[in-house]
């Protein structure tokens, strides 16, 4: 069956959340190292605007399945074109192509919002997402060295960028 999504409303926060913090024992997608609450997700979920820096889920019969944001780079005026993508799949909806639709739509629809480069913040130490960018000719722009400490072992973050308009 093929994939749809659509933007994000208030009544998603839930599982929005309860997808991210499904991540966070991984030490592979976030440099959280402890769940978040929804409340503490509030302020960012206002900033997704669909006209600027869309949130969008997607979504079965059994509930949301995955989430993408766009989000803005370094908030300064000269940076407006540039945006931050984060995905985040329920832990049943891995490997099974919906990565890949949201990107797709998201490399798609950027120029839409005004958005001409598209960046992924990803650990060195995880493939499938370095792989997944990678099919999609992201090139990698920095190599942050150990930055990142998840329980006592330190990571590098790698910067992908893609122009897209």
């Amino acid at each position: 069956m093929p994939h749809t999504h659509r933007t994000a409303c208030s009544e998603d926060l839930p599982a929005i959340v309860a997808i991210y913090n499904s991540t966070v024992a991984s030490r592979m997608v976030t440099a959280d190292t402890e769940p978040v609450s929804v409340a503490s997700r509030q302020a960012w979920f206002a900033q997704h605007t669909p006209d600027k820096r869309p949130l969008w889920v997607v979504e079965s019969g059994d509930g949301i399945l995955g989430w993408l944001s766009y989000s803005d780079f370094y908030g300064r005026p000269a940076y407006a074109g540039t945006a931050e993508l984060s995905i985040y799949l329920h832990q049943d909806a891995r490997g099974k192509g919906l990565g890949r639709y949201l990107l797709a739509q998201a490399i798609d629809f950027a120029p839409r919002i005004g958005v001409h480069t598209l960046l992924g913040f990803i650990f060195g130490h995880n493939q499938p997402s370095l792989g997944l960018f990678d099919r999609f000719g992201f090139e990698r722009w920095a190599l942050l060295p150990r930055v990142a400490t998840l329980d006592g072992v330190e990571r590098d973050l790698l910067i992908l960028g893609k122009r897209v308009g």
